[in-house]
């Protein structure tokens, strides 16, 4: 084991001030690598977050958050319930292809006090000199954790052992050892308190209803929760994938966009207008591109949209409302279940459409309600089979998309963040979303699903392992 001291790594790091001026930039002016629409205050960060993001290691949408679509985070509800296998799956799969570097975090509160795992005498945590220590593990034979990541494929395998309270700093040199562009299998509960992933999934045993502490502190975060049994998981490796810059989970679920609308009180198209350099559908379509097998698009203008390379799908009947569209886009899709959503929501809530989708079972749709028993037909799960009473209504002139509510199995679900589902109507409303500083003030909050939380007791039956 090679082991790197915090003295060495530290000098790896500049402060942000240097890194500004080495870009030729006044402090605080820098520009954020593929969020350039979205200027961060540097007051609202730490200093290592700052660095990192001022080096292009990182993105910075949350104060306080380490952003890294390319990081794939692997929790455990307890011990012995196949968090390693899993990852050791992954790295099978990826590891060669991609150069994943396989990571495990192990955050200590405190030197001499309860160890971390529940035991005793292990030293991890008294044998620890400074604020955090990183081992780079190159024996593949041992049998240790980390050595199974490396004998699975990984590239490289890093370990992070690091006081809670300098969790940030520790990761500021860990990703100076990584570099910005590699994809990372990390190991960990605690480290998503500090850092936002790609994606960040969950083992447990289902037949197990305890909890650790590390995971419950994180668990409102998870995007899926595998039932595992330590060595099989029910999830389909098939549906992660890694992309080239972020890790995406694919949803056995087509996404259906809506462009149809004339934009009167826009008073010009605003599927067309221009977010972070590019027309606000197609920024909408870059969101969903990996999380779904089929995009539609629900338009009248086929040429218009054929930039984007999806099917667009023509009103049945043209004029007739945003009703019509969902119901000839339904008809036209290829899977049972469809999150429906309109171009003019640009900041899409992804985890919100994941754990609309898992809670769909038993029900005809999933709507959000966003407070005061208001609700957004235009960011909801439909089932295919619903086409057939739009249809039926519509021949009945009934046009509003919450009459279809009435006739079918509906579950409302409270929208962790309502502001995410406003739609841009006018011209105000495009002016006030370009202008403001782009910057949500708190990470999206908590999810309580499948996609978040325990298993309920109907998923854990039928389990189908992989």
């Amino acid at each position: 084991m090679a082991r790197r001291s915090p003295e060495r790594l530290r000098l790896r790091t500049k402060t942000a001030h240097s890194y500004a001026l080495t870009a030729g930039l006044a402090p605080g002016s820098f520009p954020f690598f593929g969020l350039a629409c979205w200027p961060v205050s540097w007051f609202d960060m730490s200093a290592s977050t700052y660095q990192l993001a001022a080096v292009g290691v990182i993105q910075v949408p949350f104060p306080g958050m380490i952003t890294l679509p390319n990081m794939l985070m692997i929790g455990s509800t307890g011990r012995n319930v196949g968090k390693t296998e899993f990852a050791c799956s992954l790295l099978r799969r990826f590891g060669a292809a991609h150069g994943v570097i396989g990571l495990k975090v192990t955050t200590i509160r405190e030197k001499d006090g309860t160890c971390p795992r529940g035991g005793k005498g292990c030293g991890v945590c008294s044998s620890l000199t400074g604020e955090y220590g990183i081992t780079e593990e190159n024996d593949p034979g041992s049998g240790k954790d980390t050595s199974r990541l490396l004998a699975a494929g990984a590239a490289r395998v890093l370990w992070l052992r690091v006081m809670r309270d300098h969790l940030e700093e520790g990761m500021a040199a860990l990703l100076a050892e990584t570099g910005r562009d590699r994809p990372l299998i990390c190991e960990s509960n605690s480290l998503r308190a500090a850092v936002w992933p790609g994606l960040f999934l969950m083992a447990r045993d289902p037949d197990e209803t305890a909890c650790k502490a590390s995971a419950a502190a994180v668990r409102k975060y998870v995007d899926r929760m595998l039932l595992s049994d330590g060595k099989r998981f029910d999830i389909d490796l098939e549906t992660i994938n890694w992309d080239g810059a972020r890790w995406t989970l694919r949803e056995d679920a087509s996404a259906i966009v809506l462009a149809g609308g004339d934009s009167r009180r826009m008073r010009q198209d605003k599927s067309m207008l221009p977010v972070c350099g590019r027309p606000m559908i197609q920024y909408v379509c870059e969101q969903l591109r990996g999380q779904f097998p089929r995009i539609l698009i629900s338009a009248n203008d086929p040429a218009k949209y054929a930039f984007l390379g999806l099917p667009v799908v023509p009103d049945g009947a043209p004029g007739q409302g945003p009703l019509m569209g969902i119901a000839s886009a339904l008809h036209a899709s290829g899977h049972e279940l469809n999150l429906v959503l309109g171009c003019d929501m640009p900041d899409l809530d992804i985890p919100f459409a994941r754990q609309m989708l898992a809670e769909a079972a038993g029900f005809d749709a999933v709507v959000p309600r966003t407070g005061n028993d208001l609700l957004e037909p235009l960011f909801a799960v439909y089932r295919k089979e619903l086409a057939g009473k739009m249809t039926e209504l519509l021949h009945a002139g009934i046009r509003k998309v919450r009459a279809v509510f009435e006739h079918c199995r509906v579950k409302y679900l409270d929208a962790p963040n309502p502001d995410r589902l406003a739609n841009l109507n006018t011209e105000a409303d495009y002016q006030t979303y370009v202008a403001r500083d782009r910057q949500p003030s708190t990470p999206p909050p908590a999810r309580q699903s499948r996609a978040g939380g325990s298993a309920s007791p109907d998923e854990c039956r039928g389990v189908r392992w992989t």
